[in-house]
């Protein structure tokens, strides 16, 4: 998972692009960024298309797509609605070869999203899932780390974005990065999760093989004979 605060949680792959997103679970602010955000006054007249809102970054960041999340009447509740825009949203990006990785984030400060009963227990486990939920318990940013919730716990800025700007940070790294290699690394890890060792490691190796005659990997071969960075295309 990436860095966890209001703003930008845990990082997940798509098929063509890499996605830096949440970690759904109930948790207070604390468990995303130390310090207070600074609060607005929200509307609970929010209009259905105003929920999602796209943004392509530029310059440094080009490549880089942030998707904030404007539910404050709903504190970030995942709606059908929401999840439908989402997944619309993200099956748009998948096929443009321009965006690299995706930052979802809350527009609302101190919320994210709440949690469910099959998320949570896939991030941190059956029993301690059943501890949270049947609790209702509130954990602080440094009880999610120790659980394996969030991988970061920061301080906050006075703009109230230090989540973001951690996870802006990660996204960066991402951007250099082989686009096939990356996208049958999370294949590979996605799907090896779900069997034993052995099957695992068969999953490992066609997934590398697909890499073989592709022109990143050729790329990735000459930029270290050359010594120099690499330049992919996701070719």
């Amino acid at each position: 998972m990436a860095a966890a605060a209001p703003g930008a949680l845990g990082a997940l792959r798509t098929v063509g692009v890499r996605l830096v997103a949440a970690c759904c679970a109930r948790l207070g602010p604390a468990a995303w960024a130390r310090g207070t955000a600074p609060r607005r006054g929200y509307s609970s007249e929010v209009k259905t298309e105003d929920e999602l809102r796209v943004r392509h970054l530029e310059e440094e960041n080009r490549g880089i797509v942030v998707l904030g999340i404007n539910r404050a009447y709903g504190k970030n509740a995942l709606s059908k609605n929401l999840l439908k825009m989402l997944s619309k949203a993200v099956d748009a990006l998948k096929s443009d070869k321009k965006v690299r990785t995706i930052i979802i984030r809350s527009e609302v400060p101190g919320i994210f999203c709440a949690g469910g009963t099959q998320r949570l227990p896939r991030a941190i486990g059956m029993s301690l899932a059943k501890e949270l939920i049947f609790s209702a318990r509130v954990l602080d940013g440094q009880e999610a780390k120790a659980v394996g919730l969030i991988s970061h716990v920061l301080e906050q800025n006075q703009e109230g974005d230090a989540a973001y700007r951690k996870a802006l940070d990660l996204a960066r790294e991402f951007l250099p990065q082989g686009p096939v290699a990356m996208r049958v690394a999370k294949l590979a890890i996605n799907q090896g999760m779900e069997v034993d060792l052995v099957t695992g490691l068969a999953i490992e190796e066609a997934c590398y093989a697909q890499t073989i005659s592709t022109k990143d990997r050729l790329e990735g071969l000459l930029a270290f004979k050359e010594k120099r960075p690499p330049r992919y295309k996701g070719e």
